[in-house]
């Protein structure tokens, strides 16, 4: 896959270059931990960044369980964006597959509490670029903090997601 195939109009491609891209935005954030272990606001959490109800502190996952779960809950991402916002630029539709994969769909669905997605619906997609820099909080104890994790993570999410632009106008002055 590559940068060009985030523009494919065959929608399978597309979608294949946007799901590589979002892992790769994800795999430095997460990293790797092969067993359950409470994230900073206590979630549970293991291998690269899965969450979910069958997960038990002590558990130990495999190298290839993870790479499992990453490309299954990554894939889930992709398609969440492609359903709420469809027929986004590639790098928009990755740096949110990105943020719905670490945050869960509100960021880019629930135009009722998120204006990154009222933004996506609205095909502002500068401004829901921008947007994603609001989610770089977590409720630790109860109490929403800045973390500084999330912050360098949804400043790479934007980055990626403003290539959308230069791309354009570099190639369209």
């Amino acid at each position: 896959m590559s940068l060009a195939d985030l523009s494919s109009p065959d929608k399978s491609r597309r979608i294949l270059a946007v799901l590589a891209a979002a892992t790769a935005l994800a795999i430095p954030s997460e990293g790797l931990r092969r067993y359950v272990y409470r994230d900073p606001p206590g979630i549970l959490t293991a291998c690269w960044g899965h969450t979910g109800p069958e997960l038990r502190l002590g558990q130990a996952f495999t190298m290839q369980q993870c790479d499992q779960l990453l490309d299954a809950d990554m894939r889930t991402a992709v398609l969440a964006v492609e359903r709420c916002a469809p027929g986004l630029p590639g790098p928009v539709h990755a740096a949110f597959a990105d943020a719905v994969y670490n945050l869960g769909p509100v960021i880019a669905c629930d135009t009722k509490h998120s204006t990154a997605a009222r933004k996506l619906k609205a095909r502002d997609y500068r401004a829901a670029c921008d947007e994603l820099m609001r989610w770089d909080k977590a409720t630790v104890a109860g109490i929403l903090v800045p973390m500084q994790g999330l912050h360098r993570r949804r400043s790479a999410e934007r980055a990626v997601c403003l290539q959308a632009f230069t791309t354009t106008e570099e190639e369209n002055p």
